[in-house]
């Protein structure tokens, strides 16, 4: 009988030479010399497979970087920029299978099947880094807005590794500077700004409404 690492790398050949899913889990199998129960007994479709692949690569990056010395003094920035960057080093080695995988997705605003696995983990490192930032106060505590900070991540996450995909720069060197760029201007935003010492005063005028009214204001 098959394992599933074995099911999972057969199935990775199929799809990286002839460019296509097998027609049939059926004619899949009989090449393998398996029974279509020892398939199902590891993966319930050939997507399945493709999100094991997918889940696995980001978990593996999220437990590599937080094992790291200096993982504990990292701004809540860094940490970030430290999972993008080592992400795309982690990609470079099934990069033929990225590709593949997400090449016919076309949509815009939903996430795609094979990501949905990634979705979950992926926002929970980012809610733990976040909440790590709210309460140092590197990050800004804004009613309702704080709460979508990990979307906004989210957003960061499937923009860079599109851009990835169809980076042909030397040494994928663009994307770095995509992850640069993209991560260092959601911070800012995330950061306390002018805006945030507006409102704050604002608040603060319309607490002491009666005061300003007695100095003549």
């Amino acid at each position: 009988m098959a394992t599933a690492q074995q099911i999972r790398k057969a199935y990775l050949d199929f799809v990286l030479t002839q460019n296509e899913k097998p027609k049939s889990v059926y004619s899949f199998v009989k090449k393998l010399k398996i029974t279509e129960a020892d398939f199902y007994q590891f993966f319930s479709s050939f997507e399945s497979i493709e999100k094991t692949v997918w889940f696995e690569l980001t978990f593996e990056t999220i437990s590599k970087i937080k094992e790291q010395e200096v993982w504990p003094q990292y701004t809540a920035r860094e940490k970030v920029l430290s999972f993008f960057y080592s992400y795309l080093e982690n990609l470079k080695n099934q990069r033929s299978f990225v590709v593949y995988s997400l090449k016919n997705y076309r949509g815009k605003f939903s996430t795609p099947d094979v990501l949905s696995g990634v979705k979950p983990i992926f926002e929970n490192f980012a809610q733990e880094v976040i909440d790590e930032g709210l309460d140092s106060g590197e990050l800004a505590e804004r009613r309702f807005l704080s709460k979508r900070y990990k979307d906004a991540l989210w957003i960061q996450f499937a923009f860079i590794v599109n851009f990835w995909i169809n980076d042909d720069s030397e040494g994928f060197e663009k994307s770095d500077e995509a992850i640069e760029k993209g991560i260092n201007v959601t911070f800012d935003l995330f950061q306390h700004s002018p805006i945030d010492n507006l409102l704050e005063y604002g608040k603060f005028l319309s607490r002491n409404g009666k005061f300003a009214d007695k100095m003549g204001f």
